[in-house]
C-alpha cells in the first residue's frame, strides 16, 4: 500500500498534541492498538505506547511492522505486579468448555490494575508539554485509564477490538431488542465468558463513562449498516464513532523469517491450501489435536497448521512456553508434501495473503476474522469463548463466507475427525465453499480498498485525525 500522506499541520500545532495507546495485555488487543498507533503517527503527531515490560517485549518481537515505524512510536514498560490472591473457576465454570482457554488470562486480569498509578503519573507528566493529551485505550483497560479526568487537557476515547456486530448483538439483547438481530441461535452469554471474566468486563464497562468517542476496529464495507444501527437504533453509543480497520493493512511487509513457508506455498496451486490457526490463547487437548490431525488427513487437502501452546502468564511476569502441543506419532512424515506443521510464531497476514490460500480454520478471534475477510479467504469457524461464537455466526449467517466446523451447542463435546473433514471439504472442495470463496474475495476486495486514498476507512482515519487536532 502506498505510504500514508502526512497529515498537514502547522509548526506550532504539531507538538501541541500527544497521543497515548492503552491495550489490554494480550496479543491481539496489543498489536491492534499497535496497528492503531502506527495509523496515528503515520500522520506526523506523536505517539506514546504504554504496556508491561513483557508484552512490550512480545508485541515488538511478533510485530510485522517496518522498523522505522516502531522508532517513531514512543514505548513506556512497566513490571507486572499481581496481588496475593489467585482468582479461579467457579463451579459453574469448571464445566464450561471455554475455561482451558480464558485460564491463562487469569493472571492478567489480576495485573492489569495495578498499572493504575505508573499510567496515571505518565499522562499527568506528559500533559504537561502538550496543549492537549489524548488517551486511546482498549475497554478492557478503562479502570487504568480513569484518572485522565483529573487531567485538565486531557481527552480518552475507547477502543473496541471486537466487531462492531457482536457490540451490536450484546447491545440489543440488554435492551431487550432480539428482533432486530438477524442471526438463530444466539450464544448465552454465560456460555461465551466465564463468570470470573464476566465480572471483570462488568467491571471496567461500569468505569467507561469518560470517554470522548469511541473507536472500533471494524471496516465500513463490512459493517457500516450494524454500526448505523449501534448509534441510530439501539443507542448503545451516544458518542462520536469512527470505523478505523482494517488496520493491518498499513503494516503488511515482507518476513524473512517466513520466507521459506512462502516458497512452499509457492509450489501450490491457487487457493488450494488450508491455513489453521486457533490464536495465542488456546491451549488443546491431546485428544482433540489427535482428531486435527486425522481430520486433516481424511480431507485430503493441503494445509499449514500454526501449532503453537497457548501464551501463559505466571506470577513472576514470564511467558513461558513448554515443549508445546504434540500431533501423533508418524503424522508429519505421512503428510510431507501434503501439509506443514509449524510451531514458531508465524506472519499469519502474509501467508492468509497468498494466492495458494484457499481457507482458513480459525477461532474466530476479531483480529483473525478481519485479516481473513480483507484477503478473500473464507473460513472454517471452530469459535473458542468471548465474542468469538457470535463472530462466527456472522461469518456463517451473515456474510456467509464460511461453514461451521462445529457449532456452539456442540461445545461441551470433543470435535471429531470426521466433523473436521467434512467441514474443510465443503471449503475447499465444493461448490458451496466455491460460493463462499467468490463471496469472500468480493468483499475482501472492497475492504482492501477501503485504505486507498478516498476510501471509506481513509475517510475514517482523516476524521478522527481531524477531531483530535480541532
Amino acid at each position: 500500500m502506498d505510504t500514508i500522506a502526512a497529515w498537514k499541520l502547522n509548526d506550532s500545532s504539531t507538538s501541541s498534541l500527544v497521543v497515548v495507546m492503552v491495550p489490554f495485555l494480550a496479543q491481539s488487543h496489543l498489536n491492534q492498538l499497535l496497528q492503531f498507533a502506527n495509523v496515528v503517527s503515520s500522520y506526523d503527531i506523536p505517539v506514546h505506547y504504554i504496556s508491561s515490560t513483557l508484552h512490550i517485549s512480545q508485541v515488538k518481537s511478533r510485530a510485522s511492522n517496518p522498523i522505522h515505524q516502531l522508532t517513531k512510536i514512543h514505548f513506556h514498560d512497566y513490571p507486572l505486579q499481581f496481588s496475593s490472591s489467585s482468582l479461579s473457576l467457579s463451579d459453574d465454570d469448571e464445566s464450561c468448555f471455554t475455561a482451558k482457554f480464558i485460564e491463562n488470562w487469569f493472571p492478567l486480569f489480576e495485573a492489569s490494575p495495578h498499572l493504575r498509578q505508573p499510567v496515571f503519573d505518565l499522562l499527568q507528566s506528559l500533559s504537561q508539554s502538550t496543549k492537549r493529551l489524548v488517551v486511546v485505550h482498549d475497554v478492557m483497560m478503562a479502570s487504568v485509564v480513569q484518572d485522565v479526568v483529573r487531567i485538565p487537557n486531557g481527552e480518552a476515547y475507547s477502543f473496541n477490538c471486537i466487531s462492531v456486530f457482536a457490540n451490536f448483538v450484546y447491545g440489543s439483547l440488554s435492551f431487550g431488542r432480539n428482533d432486530v438481530v438477524p442471526i438463530k441461535n444466539i450464544p448465552p452469554l454465560e456460555s461465551c465468558f466465564p463468570a470470573v471474566m464476566k465480572d471483570f468486563l462488568e467491571k471496567e464497562m461500569k468505569v467507561v463513562r469518560y470517554q470522548n468517542g469511541e473507536i472500533f476496529n471494524s471496516c465500513k464495507a463490512i459493517e457500516g449498516t450494524f454500526l448505523q444501527s449501534l448509534v441510530n437504533d439501539i443507542g448503545v453509543v451516544n458518542n462520536k464513532v469512527w470505523a478505523v480497520g482494517p488496520l493491518h493493512q498499513i503494516t503488511i511487509m515482507t518476513n524473512n523469517k517466513d520466507k521459506w513457508l512462502l516458497e512452499w506455498l509457492d509450489k501450490q496451486e491457487p487457493n488450494s491450501v488450508l491455513y489453521i490457526s486457533f490464536g495465542t490463547t488456546p491451549v488443546f487437548l491431546n485428544e482433540e489435536i489427535k482428531e486435527i490431525a486425522i481430520g486433516l488427513e481424511l480431507s485430503g487437502v493441503k494445509f499449514i497448521w500454526a501449532l503453537r501452546e497457548g501464551d501463559k502468564f505466571d506470577v513472576l511476569g514470564s511467558n513461558e512456553e513448554g515443549e508445546g502441543p504434540q500431533v501423533p506419532d508418524g503424522f508429519e512424515e505421512r503428510m510431507k508434501g501434503m501439509g506443514i506443521v509449524v510451531r514458531e510464531w508465524v506472519s499469519q497476514v502474509e501467508i492468509l495473503r497468498h494466492k495458494s490460500i484457499g481457507g482458513f480454520m480459525s477461532h474466530c478471534g476479531w483480529n483473525s476474522s478481519m485479516e481473513s475477510i480483507s484477503m478473500g479467504v473464507p473460513l472454517a469457524t471452530w469459535p473458542l469463548h468471548s465474542d468469538q461464537p457470535i463472530n462466527a455466526l456472522f461469518i456463517t449467517q451473515v456474510l456467509k463466507v464460511g461453514v461451521a466446523v462445529m457449532e456452539w451447542e456442540q461445545r461441551d463435546e470433543v470435535v471429531s475427525s470426521s466433523m473436521i473433514s467434512r467441514a474443510v471439504r465443503t471449503l475447499m472442495a465444493s461448490n458451496e465453499g466455491g460460493e463462499m470463496r467468490k463471496r469472500a474475495e468480493k468483499l475482501g476486495g472492497e475492504v482492501r480498498k477501503s485504505t486507498e486514498e478516498g476510501g471509506v476507512t481513509r475517510m475514517e482515519w482523516d476524521s478522527f485525525i481531524a477531531h483530535i487536532t480541532r
